[in-house]
């Protein structure tokens, strides 16, 4: 029996400083050190912190009125710490969003700031792992093993 609870993806290298992500279901996504336009390991950090809250308020949001408009900003300051390593810290998602006038639109409206702290407190597996500060294991194994 197959852990429902289990996410992977894969990560293979293209070229020098480039790599294709793959998901289970068959999507890609390539990225890269900065260098051209693929995305960075930061940059997806980014947009999986700030996509993770952007689909649970949209989700709850369109049931009521499709957005006129509705955008995700999401920033950070990356920094070297007092130890000497890497990490970001000053994480904001910003939210922009707008519903048509009327009752639907209102209540569209009245569920962002609500839905906003329920993905932020319980919903977003993303935002919440970052906060929990959870340990990341590396280990290595033979290529004939995967």
């Amino acid at each position: 029996m197959a852990d429902e609870s289990l996410r992977s993806v894969d990560i293979e290298r293209s070229s020098a400083g480039r790599y294709v992500v793959r998901n289970a279901r068959g999507g890609t996504i390539s990225i890269g050190t900065g260098k051209d336009d693929d995305f960075t390991p930061v940059e997806l950090l980014l947009a999986a912190l700030g996509g993770c809250s952007a689909v649970d308020v949209d989700l709850v949001t369109s049931r009521r009125a499709e957005p006129d408009e509705f955008r995700v900003r999401v920033t950070g300051d990356k920094i070297r710490d007092e130890t000497g390593g890497n990490r970001m810290r000053n994480l904001r998602v910003e939210f922009a969003v707008a519903f048509p006038d009327g009752p639907a639109g209102d209540a569209a409206r009245e569920a962002v700031p609500r839905t906003m702290r329920l993905s932020h407190d319980r919903i977003c597996t993303v935002s919440r792992t970052v906060e929990a500060g959870t340990p990341v294991e590396l280990s290595q194994r033979s290529a004939s093993e995967q």
